[in-house]
């Protein structure tokens, strides 16, 4: 399989409709670039023009386990008291890990962007144990994969590049939810805002206000309060 590690340039869109000589066409990189690109990110693999080398070997094998989809929002992708079954990378969109409890409070955990991969971090959640959901926010343009295929070729190109790969995004994962509860505790729900919007000013503009709220620990009227106030200030 030929591999082309090169980014395209588009002439200026006030061009493009001429049939001007200086404009040079340029082929829309495949599909399967943008998952290269992406799964070489999570790695922390440079791609080059080499194609057999361990590395090269390794992002090829796990290429072939994924295809893509393109979902609506609210489209339900994992859901609690049933196994966790696919590891997900986001080419486009956002999507939300979150527990509902029996009575429909949903207390959300964590929110994923561009180019970050979601998978069952926890043991329990690969069981019909596992009270994690997993939904989209937005539409979005995703890559799945089989996660008992994707951990299999993982293991098979080396006995400790799966704890390696598990251990960064459980620490990180783990880090934001002891950091978010610390502020709970110690920061007053307008500090807390404040907050969100210079962290993550791109979830604050994409994300909705019921969705933010539950993930800043607030009720929606408190957030539109702190909304409001932050637009009046």
């Amino acid at each position: 399989m030929t591999r082309t590690f090169k980014t395209d340039v588009a002439s200026s869109p006030c061009m493009l409709g001429e049939s001007n000589p200086d404009i040079i066409p340029h082929e829309s990189a495949p599909e399967s670039v943008a998952l290269l690109n992406g799964l070489s990110r999570v790695f922390g693999i440079r791609l080059t023009e080499k194609q057999d080398t361990p590395d090269t070997r390794f992002l090829s094998d796990l290429t072939r386990l994924f295809h893509q989809r393109r979902v609506d929002a609210e489209a339900q992708m994992e859901k609690h008291d049933t196994p966790w079954a696919n590891v997900y990378l986001i080419q486009y969109g956002i999507m939300r890990l979150f527990r509902e409890a029996p009575s429909g409070k949903v207390a959300v955990h964590h929110f994923f962007t561009e180019g970050d991969m979601v998978w069952p971090v926890f043991g329990r959640s690969r069981t019909v144990r596992n009270t994690l959901c997993l939904t989209t926010v937005t539409p979005a343009t995703v890559w799945v994969a089989d996660f008992a295929a994707f951990r299999a070729a993982i293991h098979a190109h080396g006995e400790g590049l799966w704890p390696q790969f598990a251990m960064a995004l459980t620490e990180e994962l783990a880090e934001l939810t002891s950091m978010r509860e610390f502020r709970k505790h110690t920061m007053s729900a307008k500090e807390r805002y404040h907050l969100l919007l210079e962290e993550y000013p791109e979830l604050v503009k994409r994300v909705p206000d019921n969705q933010l709220a539950s993930w800043l620990g607030v009720v929606p009227a408190t957030f539109s309060r702190l909304k409001t106030g932050a637009i009046k200030g």
